[in-house]
C-alpha cells in the first residue's frame, strides 16, 4: 500500500491552490458580489444556488448542502479517491506528492525525517537571520545605510513593518552568529544564507553590506531575502537562491504586508522592486507587492485574484517597460474570468513608482492608478501596435493577432465582448470570429493530442518495468476504490469515498473517534443568528446574562454555535482564547455534547499553530463527521463587522467563564445559603444537597 501523505504537504497545497480555478474548469461561474455563482452539478436546478467564495477558499450550495475545499470537490465532482486528488491538485503546481510510511525502507524513512528536520531547521534558521540583520540595523557601522533609507523617506514605522535590515560589510558576520546558535554551515548553503566556493573551497555570507528586505510567506515566516546595494554596485538587488521552501516564481514581495495593513483589499498593484513596494506604503499606498527578479507568472496572478478582483500592472514607459506588459498580458489571460479586472499603467520616462509617489504624492499617484488602461483597451492597442489597419495585410495580421489573445480568455462574458469589439474593428462577421476560435481550438487540442501521444510512448518501458499502482492496490486489503457520484451529503453519510480518504490521511484517523451530527440545533433560526451578529462588539456577555430563565436552554446552544462560527471564519482569533479551554463548559451545555466536543477540537487545533485559514482547517475535518458542521457554518455569511469580531469573542468566553463559576460548589453553596436567608422553604432535595456541599467544602478545606 502506498504510504501515507504528509499534513504539511496537502496543507500547503490547499494555501497554493485557488477553489474559484478548479471549480471555474468545471462549472461556469459568474461574478456575484464577493462570491461567484452558478448552477449546481450535485444536483438539478434552474437558478443558481452554487456558490464559491475566494476569501475562504470554500463551495458550497444552498440547494442541496454540497460544500468544501477544492479537494472534496474535485473528489465528488471527479469522482476521484482522496490520494487521486490530491495528485491532481499537486500536478497542477508542478508538485510529487510525498509519501510517508506504507513500503518504504528504513532508509527512505530516515531520509525522510532528515528533510522534514533541515527544513524545520531552515524555517527557524530563516528568521534568526532576519533579527540578525534588524539588530544589525541598529548598530553604529549601519549608519550609512539608516542615512540611505531616511534619504529615501522612509519612517521608522515603515522599516519595522517591512523588517528592514542591514547586512555588515565583511565575509563572515553571519555565519559566525548562526555557528553560535548550532546551525550548521551546510544548512545555512542550503537556505542561501552562505555561498560555497568551489575552488577555495570557502564558505561565506552571500549578502554583505546591503539593505536587507526579508521575504515573507503568506502567514508571515521569513522564507527569503532581497538585499540592495546603497550604491551604484552590481548587482543591484541580490535575491536569495531557490530553497526548498522559497521559490520564486510564487512569492510576491509585500503581499503579506499588504494584507495585514488592510482588512479589505480591493485592488493590488504589481511593481518591479521592493523600494518601490516600500516607498509605496511610506505614503499610505499599502497595496502593492514586487515579483522576486522574475515576470509576473500565472501562480502570481492566481494568488492575487484569490484575494482582489482587481490587479493593476505598474510599468516603467521605455520601451523594456511595453515589452514586459505585453508579456504581462498574455499571462493574465488566462486567469481573466468573469468578474475580475486586469490594468495597465505606465509611468513616465525615467521615473519608477519610488521616484514618482516622492514627487507627485499619494492622491496624484493613485488618480493614475484609477486611469490606467483596461485589459481590452490594451489588448487591441498591442495588436494594432505598427500596422496600417487600412492595408488587407495588416488587417489580418491584427485579427490574427487579437483572436490568438482572445482564445486565451476562459469562456465568459468578456470574451463575448471581446469578440464583439473585434468584429466592430475588423468589420468580420461574428460567425466568421466564432469559426476561427473552433479552427484555433481544434489545432490546438491536435497538438496537445500528439504531445500527450509522444509522453504516453517514452513512459511505455518505465510501465513495462513497474507494476501499475491501480493494480497493486486491487490486490491489497484496504484499497482505496471509486465510488459512484453522488451527492456530498450522501457520500458522507455512508462513507464509500470519504472514509477511504480519511485512510490515506493520516492526520484525520485521530480525529476520527468522535462522532457528531451534521444537522444544526433544534432551536437554529436565521434570525436569531443575524441578531446575535449585529450585537455590539463586547455584548455578547451581557445579553446573554440578561436573557430570561425560560430560554436560557436556547442561549447556551446558540453560543456554541457562534463561537463555532466565529473561529471557522476568523482562525486567528483562537490567540484571544484562555490557555485552559474549562471555559467551554460555561456554554451551557454538557461537556460531551457534539458542539462542545467540536469546538474543543477545533480550539485544540488551532493552538497548536498549524491551522490559521479557514481552507485548511476545513480541510483538517474533510472526510470526519464533524466536517459537514463546520462547512455548514463556514457556508454563513458572518455578519459581524471584521474590526469588533475579536471584541465579540472575548465577551462570549466572559459569558461561558461566568456561567462556569456560578456551577463551581462554592457559588452553589452561596446560592442555597442565600435562598434560605431570604426566608425562602428550600426542598428536602436542596437541604441535602445543601449538607452534601458543606461537607465537600470542609473537606477541601
Amino acid at each position: 500500500m502506498a504510504g501515507l501523505i504528509p499534513q504539511g504537504f496537502i496543507d500547503d497545497l490547499l494555501a497554493r491552490t485557488d477553489v474559484v480555478e478548479v471549480v471555474g474548469e468545471r462549472v461556469q461561474l459568474k461574478k456575484a458580489g464577493k462570491s461567484y455563482v452558478g448552477l449546481c452539478p450535485f444536483h438539478q436546478e434552474n437558478s443558481p444556488s452554487f456558490n464559491v467564495i475566494p476569501d475562504k477558499q470554500f463551495y458550497h450550495c444552498f440547494g442541496c448542502g454540497a460544500s468544501g475545499s477544492a479537494l472534496k470537490f474535485l473528489m465528488e465532482f471527479d469522482r476521484l479517491p482522496f490520494p487521486e486528488a490530491v495528485e491532481q491538485l499537486a500536478s497542477r503546481l508542478a508538485l510529487e506528492v510525498p509519501r510517508e510510511g506504507g513500503n518504504q525502507s528504513p532508509h527512505e524513512r530516515r531520509e525522510r525525517q532528515r528533510r522534514e528536520q533541515a527544513r524545520e531547521e531552515g524555517v527557524n534558521l530563516l528568521e534568526a537571520a532576519a533579527d540578525f540583520y534588524r539588530q544589525r540595523l541598529t548598530e553604529p557601522a549601519a549608519q550609512p545605510a539608516r542615512e540611505y533609507l531616511e534619504g529615501r523617506g522612509l519612517s521608522r514605522e515603515v522599516m519595522r513593518d517591512f523588517g528592514i535590515g542591514f547586512a555588515p560589510e565583511g565575509w563572515e558576520h553571519l555565519k559566525h552568529h548562526l555557528s553560535k546558535l548550532g546551525v550548521s554551515e551546510d544548512v545555512q548553503i542550503e537556505y542561501g544564507l552562505l555561498i560555497h566556493h568551489e575552488e577555495s573551497g570557502r564558505r561565506y555570507d552571500r549578502f554583505r553590506d546591503r539593505v536587507m528586505f526579508p521575504i515573507r510567506d503568506w502567514k508571515g515566516r521569513t522564507i527569503a531575502f532581497g538585499g540592495r546595494v546603497m550604491g551604484d554596485a552590481k548587482p543591484k538587488y541580490l535575491n536569495s537562491p531557490e530553497t526548498p521552501v522559497f521559490h520564486k516564481g510564487r512569492e510576491l514581495y509585500g503581499l503579506f504586508e499588504a494584507r495585514e495593513a488592510n482588512r479589505k483589499l480591493e485592488r493590488m498593484l504589481i511593481v518591479e522592486g521592493y523600494m518601490d513596494v516600500v516607498a509605496l506604503a511610506q505614503y499610505g499606498i499599502r497595496n502593492a507587492c514586487a515579483t522576486l527578479g522574475t515576470a509576473t507568472s500565472e501562480e502570481h496572478l492566481k494568488r492575487l485574484y484569490r484575494l482582489v478582483d482587481e490587479v493593476v500592472f505598474c510599468f516603467d514607459g521605455d520601451k523594456a517597460g511595453r515589452q514586459a506588459a505585453r508579456r504581462a498580458l498574455e499571462t493574465v489571460l488566462e486567469v481573466m474570468i468573469d468578474g475580475r479586472q486586469a490594468r495597465f499603467l505606465f509611468l513616465p520616462e525615467g521615473e519608477d513608482p519610488d521616484s514618482l509617489v516622492r514627487s507627485e504624492g499619494q492622491e496624484a499617484f493613485e488618480k493614475r492608478v484609477t486611469c490606467a488602461s483596461g485589459l481590452s483597451e490594451f489588448l487591441f492597442e498591442q495588436a494594432a501596435e505598427g500596422r496600417d489597419l487600412k492595408r488587407m495585410e495588416q488587417l489580418e495580421r491584427f485579427v490574427t493577432q487579437a483572436l490568438e489573445w482572445i482564445s486565451r480568455v476562459p469562456e465568459g462574458v468578456l470574451r463575448s465582448l471581446l469578440l464583439k469589439e473585434l468584429e466592430r474593428r475588423s468589420g468580420l462577421e461574428r460567425e466568421r470570429l466564432d469559426a476561427m476560435l473552433v479552427e484555433r481550438a481544434a489545432a490546438r487540442e491536435a497538438q496537445q493530442a500528439r504531445l500527450r501521444q509522444h509522453q504516453q510512448l517514452r513512459q511505455q518501458p518505465q510501465q513495462r518495468q513497474q507494476p501499475q499502482r491501480s493494480q497493486q492496490q486491487q490486490r491489497q486489503p484496504g484499497a482505496t476504490h471509486s465510488a459512484p457520484r453522488s451527492t456530498p451529503a450522501a457520500s458522507s453519510q455512508d462513507g464509500a469515498t470519504l472514509s477511504d480518504a480519511q485512510d490515506e490521511w493520516s492526520s484525520l484517523e485521530a480525529m476520527a473517534d468522535a462522532g457528531f451530527g451534521d444537522s444544526e440545533p433544534d432551536d437554529w433560526q436565521p434570525d436569531d443568528w443575524q441578531s446575535h451578529g449585529e450585537m455590539p462588539a463586547g455584548q455578547g456577555a451581557q445579553a446573554a446574562r440578561a436573557t430570561p430563565a425560560r430560554s436560557q436552554k436556547r442561549t447556551s446552544v446558540s453560543m456554541l454555535t457562534r463561537l463555532l462560527h466565529l473561529l471557522v471564519h476568523e482562525p486567528q482569533l483562537v490567540a484571544e482564547l484562555p490557555d485552559s479551554n474549562e471555559w467551554i463548559e460555561g456554554a451551557g451545555e454538557p461537556v460531551d455534547s457534539e458542539d462542545a466536543q467540536l469546538l474543543n477540537d477545533v480550539v485544540r487545533l488551532l493552538k497548536a499553530g498549524q491551522y490559521r485559514s479557514p481552507q485548511v482547517l476545513l480541510a483538517h475535518f474533510l472526510g470526519t463527521a464533524q466536517g459537514p458542521r463546520l462547512e455548514q457554518l463556514a457556508a454563513r455569511e458572518l455578519l459581524i463587522p471584521r474590526d469588533v469580531r475579536s471584541e465579540e469573542l472575548k465577551g462570549l468566553v466572559e459569558h461561558c467563564q461566568h456561567q462556569q463559576a456560578r456551577t463551581t460548589p462554592e457559588a452553589e453553596y452561596q446560592a442555597l445559603l442565600a435562598k434560605e436567608k431570604r426566608g425562602e422553604k428550600l426542598s428536602a432535595e436542596e437541604k441535602q444537597r445543601l449538607m452534601a456541599l458543606l461537607m465537600e467544602l470542609a473537606t477541601r478545606r
